[in-house]
């Protein structure tokens, strides 16, 4: 899930709170939407609600619980540092590659049908991955979880959607929804941390089996189906190149940590960026194409969509190289480790409500700029640590600035994918801004992982292996602070100065227009 996801204040909730009666997930005009019954009472929409949450709880949550436990899970399985990366790659590429793919088979084959199915898969991969004694059951356990998230995550978000009706309640659900998505960031890192401490890693996936069968009780209850209509045909074809082609860059990139590899490598990222221009061409000429490329074509928009893939790139990878600090460098228990990350995400949380109210003020584009400085600086800092240095004087400092800036990144940065948008393309937007962070964070994760591993061995001759370690991951902090420069560079070439007041213009369109 991305980061503005995870608070609520995403492109969907932003879609929500306009008032657009159309479910998220159906991009296309021509697709009529079958309309639930209206519910019971007011106390079965909040229920409705308690149900989908605990959904987003588990998507966000699994984003993070393993971060902590990978070292752990390596010592027991076996892992190569190359591997151990792909306990969380192998979540967020299938959860990216397949997110567009699953809005359109929750609209045609139903949501209840789909949102079932997906959670019963996500037990099943977690139940899977908690019990393998294999690396490789592991990696395709995590694959399994990703995949029925993407499928779980647009159905969830519809039931919120169509459950509630315009004004404050809905506006009040999509803030308790989103605000539950927030808690699984932060309780993800922790969990993991006494889950590892006091039991064992497995149970960071473990957890998941209980949850996900109270979800489908409750969901069997209390949801009611609800599909699109008209045309169902799927992309098949471009569904499978976007799939093979992030694959293929993700794993391209891993293999380059090894020089014995960098042909396979080579060859593997050539043959990856060729299926990514496929599925361009593809999109350009189907009739139905998964993601209609005129959502990229305006400026401020792919602005917005690549900020939403730097930010992936750069917060899954710093975060796991974090928990790494701390526990590999640092030598902190899970638990503790657990604990040092959660700065981050509080001091977050506590800048969005100021970065709310001062948007008004001086537009998304400049703080759009300003708060990726914060973040740089942040990163920058954390590029300095020394082998003996504490985590008050040498960590915290950084985790603070990098979470404060994210604070003030994420609120302009919601509205961007949906800037100047037809009502018709509001729900394909907003999934491709979920797609390009989850996709960016698998990209950013190999990258890094490369670099770490490659700083390391260069300096590990006649160094302290502790001290190679350790440089391999100011290496990642300086690249993280870079990228987070650049995600600025870009906000300020090509977001639109007025992109705060014209934004809000395609949410009283659709609205008049449903409503016609």
């Amino acid at each position: 899930m991305s980061w503005p996801s995870r608070l609520g204040v995403g492109p969907a909730a932003c879609v929500a709170d306009r008032g657009l009666e159309t479910p998220v997930t159906s991009p296309h005009p021509t697709e009529g939407t079958r309309m639930p019954r209206p519910t019971r009472s007011a106390s079965h929409r909040w229920w409705t609600l308690a149900v989908v949450s605990l959904t987003q709880l588990l998507i966000v949550l699994d984003g993070t619980i393993v971060n902590v436990a990978l070292p752990r899970a390596q010592a027991d399985l076996g892992l190569s540092d190359a591997s151990r990366q792909w306990v969380v790659t192998a979540y967020a590429l299938a959860f990216g590659s397949f997110l567009l793919l699953g809005g359109r088979v929750a609209d045609f084959w139903g949501r209840k049908r789909t949102y079932l199915l997906g959670l019963v898969a996500f037990g099943a991969g977690s139940a899977w991955g908690g019990l393998t004694d294999t690396a490789a059951g592991l990696l395709a356990a995590r694959g399994l979880q990703g995949l029925a998230a993407a499928f779980m995550a647009p159905a969830a978000l519809a039931f919120v959607t169509l459950t509630f009706p315009d004004g404050p309640e809905r506006n009040r659900a999509f803030a308790i929804f989103g605000s539950l998505a927030g808690l699984g960031s932060a309780l993800g890192m922790l969990l993991g941390g006494v889950l590892t401490e006091f039991f064992s890693w497995r149970w960071c996936l473990l957890v998941n089996v209980p949850l996900t069968g109270l979800g489908l009780i409750a969901g069997w209850r209390l949801l009611e189906e609800s599909r699109a209509e008209g045309d169902r045909r799927y992309d098949v074809a471009g569904a499978f190149t976007v799939t093979f082609g992030s694959g293929a860059l993700v794993y391209g990139l891993t293999l380059a940590e090894q020089a014995a590899n960098a042909p396979i490598a080579v060859a593997l990222v050539i043959l990856g960026a060729a299926a990514v221009a496929a599925f361009v061409l593809i999109e350009h000429r189907s009739p139905h194409p998964l993601l209609p490329l005129r959502v990229l074509t305006d400026r401020t928009r792919a602005a917005g969509f690549s900020i939403q893939a730097l930010l992936g790139a750069v917060g899954v990878g710093v975060m796991v190289f974090l928990a790494f600090h701390l526990q590999l460098v640092m030598k902190l228990p899970p638990l503790l480790a657990g604990l040092g990350t959660l700065p981050f995400t509080a001091s977050l949380m506590s800048t969005v409500p100021y970065a709310i109210r001062l948007l008004d003020r001086v537009g998304p584009r400049r703080q759009l700029v300003v708060g990726p400085l914060i973040s740089a600086a942040g990163l920058f800092f954390l590029s300095r640590i020394t082998v003996d240095g504490g985590y008050w004087t040498q960590v915290l400092p950084g985790v603070v600035l990098m979470g404060v800036g994210m604070g003030f990144t994420v609120v302009p940065l919601n509205n961007l994918a949906l800037y100047g948008v037809e009502p018709r393309d509001a729900g394909v937007a907003s999934a491709t801004a979920t797609a390009t962070n989850q996709s960016g964070g698998s990209v950013g994760l190999a990258v890094f992982t490369a670099l770490a591993a490659m700083v390391s061995r260069a300096t590990v001759h006649g160094t302290n292996p502790l001290e190679a370690t350790l440089t391999g991951n100011r290496a990642v902090f300086a690249l993280g602070a870079c990228i987070f420069a650049a995600i600025a560079v870009v906000a300020l070439a090509l977001v639109r100065p007025g992109a705060e007041v014209e934004s809000a213009s395609p949410g009283r369109e659709a609205m008049a227009g449903s409503r016609g």
